[in-house]
């Protein structure tokens, strides 16, 4: 914005002749609010374990509104970057409580839809963000730029106001010791009454569950790596799933699409950049639809696919062209740019966030995705803080000017992608957060996770009795009797117990008929 560049310009000259900011200082004004979200990503772990999801998402955004605030009244570089570094606190402890409070409020039916939801509301940010931009751009006062700082501070008061009225997470709860409560919150969060069979059912077994967890050993920071059933992998596979995200180049567009479609030679690039938006918030909505259908593996390996070819087709075709910033060129960049981000929004964009907040137990799953998002933070940041001097046409002192052909670099690492998705990330769709440690302890590899079949409960493990490992007797020497939500009662003939005979849990739930046990 010409307005903003007259503000905090100090000294730097556009090659007509205006003011200008050096690219050193583009670089860090866009690239501290990711230096504070690694901060915030680092502490949503400690806070959110002390002070509950929901407490800690209240208290991260009242950081983030001072850090608007600072932004809004800065008049110089150094203010406005405090204010984006706060802000980034905020943002950071938010972009790990969110995700894990939709998981673990979720029923499994509908959680990785409802974690998808995460990402098509940043989606509808970003395209609200480009609209005011529009409106705002043109205006020749500082309202240009303070009038969209200012407006975050709407959807702050929106989150803060929403979680007012939410419960504490149920598995939360049940961590803390508070089962009472835990009851209580699942049977608002299920609109269920507190002695429903479903209810209860599913309260037993997130106790039963993270009772179990809690026999392998604590929940520290160490854990996470050497932890029981392979944790080190699975915080492997939330770490390099969320750098790898930031790695297809996604932020390059997001952060200085203006500026690239302005260098590629495009004539009107807060339309292009709008455009975009449209396509990136339009294109969430498939990977919400067919996240639960095609599972999280097949619709990752997808999206990594598609990004690669329009990457590389749009690399190869301005390496072909040179500099001469032909119209076809520019036709072909806006294409193959809009499918790239429609792959994107349908499946990196969104799933990445599902994986990370299903693959953790309870008892280390804060610690984890604090660790995963913050690996994503410091990527962002290091996209940000690099990227004016990959694509810097300028000339400037230590630019590398790669200009288009630095998608290259996105398309080799969605090459990448592609290869760790197939034989590092489990499929985690259509089973419950409890029942994932179960598949970690008996699927030797991920391409094998599909077909895995849940075989017993971490209430049976409680009840029967299963060893540490968390494997099953044989059957010589058990044989499991079938869950209350697969049969209302079961033979006892072994015993010498009449067949007729069932305990009284098992008479309360056949005299409601059929029940949706789905929960």
């Amino acid at each position: 914005m010409e307005s903003f560049k007259q503000q905090f310009s100090t000294g730097f000259k556009e090659s007509d002749g205006r003011p200008g900011i050096y690219p050193s200082e583009v670089a860090l004004i866009v690239a501290m609010l990711s230096a504070g979200t690694v901060v915030g990503a680092l502490l949503a772990a400690p806070v959110g374990d002390r002070w509950g999801r929901r407490l800690s998402l209240i208290g991260a955004v009242g950081v983030f509104c001072i850090g608007v605030i600072f932004q809004v009244c800065a008049t110089d570089i150094p203010v406005l970057v405090v204010g984006r570094t706060l802000a980034g606190v905020g943002v950071g402890t938010v972009s790990v409580l969110v995700p894990l409070y939709q998981s673990e409020m979720a029923p499994k039916w509908i959680r990785g839809t409802l974690v998808c939801a995460y990402q098509l509301s940043i989606t509808i940010g970003l395209l609200a963000a480009a609209i005011v931009n529009i409106f705002t751009y043109t205006i020749n006062s500082s309202a240009a730029y303070r009038i969209p700082m200012g407006l975050q501070l709407t959807w702050a008061c929106v989150l803060s106001l929403g979680l007012l009225i939410l419960p504490e997470t149920p598995r939360y709860l049940i961590k803390r010791g508070n089962k009472e409560a835990a009851a209580l919150s699942l049977s608002r969060l299920r609109r269920l009454d507190i002695t429903h069979p479903a209810l209860v059912e599913e309260l037993a077994e997130i106790e039963a569950n993270h009772q179990y967890e809690m026999t392998l050993g604590p929940d520290s920071y160490k854990d996470i790596l050497f932890g029981q059933p392979h944790l080190g992998r699975r915080t492997l596979t939330g770490c390099i799933l969320q750098m790898l995200q930031q790695l297809t180049g996604v932020n390059f567009i997001m952060y200085y699409g203006t500026t690239f479609f302005t260098g590629a030679g495009i004539n009107d690039p807060f339309k292009i950049s709008l455009i975009m938006q449209v396509i990136n918030m339009a294109s969430t909505f498939p990977g919400l639809f067919v996240v639960e259908s095609w599972g999280r593996r097949k619709l990752l390996i997808v999206g990594a696919v598609g990004m690669s070819i329009c990457q590389l087709l749009i690399a190869s075709f301005a390496t072909a062209s040179g500099d001469q910033n032909l119209p076809i060129q520019n036709q072909i960049l806006i294409i193959f740019v809009a499918i790239y981000i429609f792959f994107f929004a349908a499946s990196w964009g969104p799933v990445v966030w599902v994986v990370t907040s299903e693959i953790y137990p309870l008892k280390v799953r804060a610690k984890s995705m604090s660790v995963s998002t913050a690996s994503n933070w410091l990527l962002n940041f290091g996209i940000a803080y690099g990227t004016p001097y990959m694509v810097d046409t300028k000339g400037s002192v230590g630019s590398v000017d790669l200009g288009s052909r630095v998608f290259f670099v996105w398309g080799a690492f969605c090459i990448v992608a592609i290869a760790f998705v197939w034989g590092m990330v489990y499929e985690t769709s259509k089973i419950s957060l409890e029942q994932i440690d179960e598949m970690y302890e008996r699927v030797g590899y991920a391409w094998n996770s599909k077909n895995f079949e849940p075989s017993w409960s971490f209430q049976q493990m409680r009840d029967l009795g299963f060893s540490d490992s968390g494997i099953p007797p044989a059957e010589s020497q058990l044989e499991l009797q079938p869950s209350r939500t697969s049969s209302a009662s079961t033979s006892q003939s072994d015993t010498g117990v009449s067949a007729t005979s069932t305990s009284q849990d098992d008479k309360v739930i056949s005299s409601l008929g059929h029940v949706d046990f789905s929960y």
